[in-house]
């Protein structure tokens, strides 16, 4: 996978589409284009300011995720909406302790209702 590729992964992994990613580094949709083609390469300002909207430069320029695994192509239906890689990053900078486990069992508990409403009315049309 090149270097363009994995850009274009990463913006829509994180949700953003061509214009407003570029637009994080001031650059512009032609940049983008060319760069996610492999035309053309972006610069440090870029790279920077995409890092700070939660991009895995690592992996852009090397192919390797942060933490050194080597990152396989992630399928559409695993992208995350902005909104949901905030809470991820957010979530990621938790310190480890009570207030982690509070999230994730929250987090547990409105699945599981969420999956028993789900049943139940699947249970009710199929009856």
């Amino acid at each position: 996978m090149s270097i363009g590729e994995r850009l274009r992964e990463e913006r829509e992994r994180l949700g953003f589409n061509q214009t407003d990613f570029a637009g994080l580094g001031e650059a512009s949709l032609r940049s983008q284009i060319e760069w996610e083609k492999g035309k053309a390469f972006p610069n440090a300002k870029v790279l920077s300011a995409i890092a700070a909207a939660g991009a895995d430069v690592q992996y852009i320029l090397t192919g390797m995720r942060a933490g050194g695994a080597v990152a396989q192509p992630t399928p559409s239906y695993t992208v995350l909406s902005p909104d949901e890689a905030a809470l991820v990053d957010n979530y990621r900078h938790i310190a480890d302790g009570e207030d982690k486990r509070a999230v994730q069992k929250l987090a547990l508990r409105s699945a599981e209702a969420a999956q028993h409403t789900e049943t139940q009315s699947r249970t009710k049309k199929a009856g």
